[in-house]
């Protein structure tokens, strides 16, 4: 039975950043008072803490994905990439007040400089279309596969 290392390494890396992520979350909520936009921290939060486990539950399906090794290369970093970038981007619009234009009922109407407002903007795109691509890469390695057909 032959070992598969780098899938053993990258589930638990992924168990290690989803947990990481989560306490981030967790670390996040003590400083939702603390901010310009509570309402925004507190999407930060709820974005950290669900992200962390969406990590989680990639580690534990890595190693039942039917994927080459460039897809599951780009399925781990864009799911890091994307998970960590939600938290980042939210908490920045959180420490900022900023983020009305992209994201209005979290920021309860805070609006940020333009270049604030930009890099919001820009981490909130390249983030969903990193999760877009995670989720359908994700989904395609689930597909049912034929098991290889052994000589006898």
């Amino acid at each position: 039975m032959k070992s598969d290392q780098p899938t053993a390494d990258s589930s638990r890396r992924l168990l290690r950043l989803g947990i990481f992520l989560f306490l981030l979350g967790l670390l996040t909520g003590l400083l939702v008072p603390a901010t310009a936009n509570p309402r925004m921290a507190l999407s930060s939060h709820l974005e950290a803490i669900l992200n962390g486990l969406v990590l989680v539950v990639l580690g534990l399906i890595w190693h039942r994905l039917a994927l080459g090794p460039m897809a599951r290369r780009a399925a781990f970093g864009l799911a890091i990439f994307g998970t960590f970038a939600n938290w980042g981007t939210t908490l920045a619009a959180a420490l900022w007040g900023a983020g009305a234009p992209m994201m209005p009922i979290a920021a309860a109407g805070h609006t940020g400089s333009s270049g604030q407002e930009l890099l919001i903007a820009i981490g909130l795109v390249s983030l969903s279309l990193a999760m877009l691509a995670v989720s359908g890469i994700v989904l395609w390695g689930l597909r049912p596969v034929a098991p290889p057909i052994q000589d006898v």
